[in-house]
């Protein structure tokens, strides 16, 4: 590594770094069923990711999960939109249950999602899985400025965090993180149970789907009692 250290410019150890850290996280992903990428992949996504983790620094905010928000739900400020994910554990399944909503400064719901995860070992790797599969829903629709709100304090900490995650859920983690840093503007809050009454109903709803719902600026019927209870505390 000194070799490397004393021969390399700074900018070319970084995408050194980025690079090693890729390898270890395809590792990590072909263990946990993914398919090998074309290593030409890896080296692009590695010059991608590493200009746009140093873009987002610029702006990205993270608040560390050190205690829990909120009792209950809060708006975000105008021009940002909240986040809310929860994991419901089935038992005797094959399967989970993911529950995603956006909701605007308003309170009104701009996305929504009831969608049926795989089995997890235990909740941790379950809500992993479940913040990541709502960071994909929210790119996918187009939000850029997001506050992130969960009501497991270890996985928020640990999406907040920029140490290394070394764990057997690390490459999930990493994931997480790189879909973060692609936001124009993110930050990261644990709230209690009692404010993520939407995601969690929404991911109970999804225990007899044979597919994903999703709700584009449309309230989701299975969540109205819990969207009534949010609006009428704000």
């Amino acid at each position: 590594m000194e070799f490397l250290v004393d021969r390399l410019k700074i900018e070319e150890l970084e995408l050194f770094w980025v690079q090693a850290w890729l390898i270890w996280n395809q590792r990590n992903y072909v263990m946990h069923g993914g398919q090998l990428k074309d290593p030409k992949c890896l080296n692009k996504r590695a010059e991608d990711f590493l200009l746009d983790f140093q873009q987002a620094q610029l702006q990205l905010t993270v608040v560390r999960a050190e205690h829990f928000n909120s009792d209950q739900w809060q708006p975000p400020p105008p021009d940002v939109y909240k986040l809310n994910f929860d994991i419901a554990v089935f038992s005797g399944l094959d399967r989970t249950g993911i529950g995603t909503i956006i909701r605007n400064d308003k309170g009104e719901v701009m996305a929504a999602m009831s969608a049926v995860g795989p089995r997890a070992e235990n909740s941790e790797e379950a809500e992993l899985l479940a913040c990541r599969r709502a960071l994909e829903f929210a790119v996918d629709a187009g939000f850029s400025s997001l506050i992130i709100e969960g009501d497991n304090a270890n996985v928020i900490q640990a999406i907040s965090s920029s140490l290394p995650d070394h764990s057997i859920l690390g490459c999930v983690v990493d994931d997480i993180r790189y879909l973060i840093h692609g936001l124009s503007w993110a930050r990261t809050n644990p709230i209690r149970r009692e404010g993520n009454t939407v995601a969690h109903v929404l991911a109970q709803y999804a225990r007899h789907l044979d597919e994903d719902l999703f709700w584009i600026e449309d309230s989701p019927p299975p969540a109205l009692a819990a969207l009534f209870h949010d609006a009428s505390l704000l």
